[in-house]
């Protein structure tokens, strides 16, 4: 079998994307320093603790393991921690790059799937956002991501490294099979916080801005499955491997719900009451950020299946409760 190594294999995302590649016959080997990603969340392949500002560690692995190709999960992700400490991330997101492109290049790997971000794109211009749509970060988080997409870029120029770059809007849910789920330190992403709000492992939930101009007055979001998200990279390094040229994909479904909708879907799939807490506008939040996927449906035949937002947080609900279970179990 192919073997592929999964950088940031361990965190959310690169796990299910692990599973995919396992089931679809390859081999993932998981590269992971471990801050964020979670040991046990590496199920189908091995794991390599390591750091991708180390470049000695790079080459090991690269050496020992000798994959095919290369997908680029591992990156810092907390949009407010990367305005108070945007050092952080452009050494951790652009240097580690840097160093995993350069160590691809000095063995030939010329094959790479990058977890992007539709936060390249900043404030949108228009709806639902194109891959043509300006790319104007306004956070350092999405100025690293948009650094890496252009350093590959260069790299595919001087060394033939082609690439596929995949813009999630908001991945979300849960492995269908209850294998994987979403679980950060500390925990920024709406679904998870509002499941621990009705699991009552927190009081209330928070709305931060209930005047934008939507039909409720709360910012719309594109929800994506993190198992259709995991499809993708599988699509996107098979056409790597049948020779395609680099190119950048949005991942969304093109429908956007609202924070109460949200909120009122996860009451009804618990069946529990959810107190919400309204706070003012964060500053920076979009009224709406909605993204059009008809590229790679196009030229890929990718296509969103788990599309409805009581599957999404459904999936979601049934992975918390096996974990709150597990928790309560004294084996």
């Amino acid at each position: 079998m192919s073997t592929i190594l999964v950088t940031g294999g361990a965190g959310y995302i690169g796990s299910h994307a692990c599973k995919a590649l396992a089931l679809a016959g390859y081999t993932p080997i998981t590269l992971d320093s471990l801050v964020h990603g979670r040991r046990e969340a590496v199920q189908w392949g091995p794991l390599e603790v390591g750091d991708l500002l180390q470049p000695e560690c790079i080459d090991d692995v690269l050496s020992r393991w000798s994959p095919i190709a290369v997908m680029h999960f591992a990156a810092f992700a907390y949009v407010g921690e990367s305005v108070n400490d945007p050092g952080k991330y452009y050494r951790n997101n652009v240097v580690g790059s840097l160093n995993l492109f350069q160590a691809m290049s000095r063995r030939g790997i010329d094959k790479l799937v990058f977890s992007s971000t539709c936060t390249t794109y900043g404030e949108p211009q228009h709806l639902p956002i194109r891959e043509e749509h300006p790319q104007m970060p306004i956070n350092p988080y999405g100025r690293s991501k948009l650094m890496v997409e252009q350093m590959l870029s260069d790299f595919d120029r001087a060394h033939g490294l082609r690439s596929i770059s995949l813009r999630y809007f908001n991945a979300a849910g849960a492995d269908i099979d209850g294998d994987l789920g979403e679980c950060h330190d500390p925990e920024t992403h709406l679904i998870p916080l509002v499941l621990d709000a009705a699991a009552g492992r927190r009081v209330d939930v928070a709305i931060y801005g209930t005047d934008y101009a939507t039909d409720d007055g709360t910012c719309v979001r594109d929800y994506i499955h993190v198992a259709d998200l995991a499809d993708a990279h599988i699509r996107a390094l098979q056409a790597l491997e049948l020779g395609s040229a680099s190119r950048a994909f949005n991942l969304g479904n093109g429908d956007g719900f609202s924070v109460r909708q949200v909120i009122d879907c996860a009451r009804k799939v618990t069946g529990k009451e959810i107190m919400v807490r309204e706070e003012a506008r964060r500053p920076g939040d979009p009224a709406t950020l909605v993204g059009d996927a008809s590229r790679i449906r196009s030229e890929l035949g990718w296509n969103a299946q788990l599309t409805t937002m009581e599957t999404i947080i459904g999936s979601a609900w049934s992975w918390h409760q096996s974990m709150s279970d597990s928790r309560l179990d004294p084996s």
